[in-house]
């Protein structure tokens, strides 16, 4: 009998077991779900870029711009030496093709021929045409002293006599003083004429001179010591041997500091607003896994560019490069994680706890053993989670998929009066951060706290 009521005890307990475990656990048995226990700590919201390397100070190598003042607008490259390369100053860079050079040399030497022949040509007829003014001249005055013996021996003659030859003597003056004005204007002339091709001369010859002199200059040397990193024409393509050099670009290859050097960047029109001055990065080699790098936000562009190849409007941002390493080299391809937003204690679901209706956000939660729908406030989200700042509270537990079996289900919406924001930092380079102390940030931030890395939180 004892034995029996053992038995009958034993059963009755395994049957409540059994009702309750399938009363309470029946959602996570049938789904398999994963419950998620919903915790308070900070959260970041990245933005994720990638960008090229590049220093911030460098030496311009050039092609001679005096190129331009002697009517050449491109020239060709011809040789130079591989990318990369440590030079020393004065050492031989590139070398610029100077057929045009050599062309134009020739064509000018022609010019010049042709204006000396002119030049010649002018000056013996010049010459030729004073001596026959000068030789009638000469006649004239002949002939004048001739008008002046007649005039004295008409004195005896008739009136009308007289008065010929009175007449006779003053044509002959008249027309001896209009030659000796002529020759002087031809003189005059022949001055002017003479100047101007002389000017012409000159110009030909300096313009030769140029020619002449540009020719040593298409050979390019190192203006100092360093890396060489040849520049990159309107289309991206780096200047190599027979690229042709538009004079307007007259930039062949820099020197860059290698000490100093910056992130070239791109950040699309949905995410520039979060982006500002002072900003930290976290910055990772593409050819150096292993590599981390520290840097801040330099620059912001005010106005957004199309992206190659797309309708996408991007904003162009320089971050400093804080970190110094011996393998930063111009040109790497690097990854950027920019710092926008930074909440303390916070609470966060992973982004697969949560659903969208037209109410608004909602997720499955576990409710003293009873599934429920659960609106949420999601305030922001980063790349795996949400922040969450009403409809929660910590140690609630959340299901991570969506339970088989949904229906009937009791729902419950956020109180709209406990909506808690979260307490936001800000992470600031510390130079920033003392340029926000003196001249005052226009939010009416302070740097409080201390600094780590050269990074300080403002609350």
């Amino acid at each position: 009998m004892t034995i029996k009521r053992i038995l009958l005890a034993t059963g009755v307990l395994l049957a409540i077991s059994a009702t309750a475990y399938a009363i309470f656990f029946r959602d996570t048995k049938s789904t398999n779900d994963l419950i998620v226990d919903v915790k308070k700590s900070d959260f970041e919201v990245n933005i994720l870029t990638t960008g090229e390397l590049r220093s911030k100070s460098m030496t311009m190598i050039s092609a001679p711009t005096k190129l331009r003042q002697l009517s050449i607008y491109q020239i060709k490259i011809a040789d130079m030496v591989p990318e990369g390369t440590l030079v020393k100053e004065g050492a031989f860079v590139v070398s610029l093709d100077n057929s045009d050079v050599l062309t134009k040399i020739k064509d000018q030497q022609l010019n010049i021929d042709k204006k000396n022949a002119e030049i010649k040509q002018a000056s013996l007829d010049t010459m030729m045409e004073l001596r026959t003014l000068r030789d009638e001249i000469v006649n004239l005055g002949f002939e004048l002293e001739q008008k002046v013996l007649e005039k004295e021996q008409s004195r005896y003659e008739a009136p009308a006599e007289i008065k010929r030859v009175q007449l006779e003597y003053e044509k002959a003056e008249r027309t001896l003083r209009q030659k000796k004005d002529n020759y002087k204007t031809k003189q005059i002339q022949t001055q002017t004429k003479m100047q101007i091709l002389g000017s012409d001369l000159k110009q030909l010859t300096n313009y030769m001179d140029g020619l002449t002199g540009i020719l040593s200059q298409l050979t390019i040397t190192a203006p100092k010591s360093g890396m060489l990193v040849y520049d990159k024409d309107w289309n991206g393509q780096k200047k190599a041997v027979g690229t042709l050099v538009e004079l307007w670009n007259p930039t062949l290859a820099t020197l860059p500091d290698l000490t100093q050097m910056e992130v070239l960047t791109y950040v699309n029109e949905v995410d520039i607003q979060k982006v500002k001055v002072g900003q930290t990065v976290d910055i990772g080699l593409d050819a150096a896994a292993d590599k981390k790098l520290k840097g801040v936000v330099k620059s912001v562009a005010n106005i957004g560019e199309e992206k190659p190849n797309s309708d996408a409007k991007v904003f162009e941002v320089l971050i400093d490069v804080l970190t110094e390493d011996p393998i930063l080299k111009p040109a790497m391809t690097v990854s950027c994680k920019i710092a926008a937003e930074k909440y303390r204690d916070a609470l966060q679901l992973p982004l697969e706890t949560i659903y969208n209706d037209a109410n608004g956000s909602f997720i499955f939660k576990r409710t003293g053993g009873s599934l429920v729908k659960q609106y949420v406030k999601v305030f922001t989200v980063n790349e795996s989670n949400a922040l969450i700042t009403n409809g929660l509270k910590e140690g609630d537990r959340v299901y991570h998929s969506l339970p088989s079996d949904t229906t009937g289900l009791k729902i419950f919406k956020p109180d709209s009066t406990a909506e808690v924001k979260p307490r936001q930092l800000i992470l600031i380079d510390s130079a920033e951060a003392k340029r926000l102390k003196e001249k005052g940030d226009q939010d009416g931030k302070t740097p409080r706290g201390g600094s780590e890395g050269g990074i300080i939180l403002i609350d």
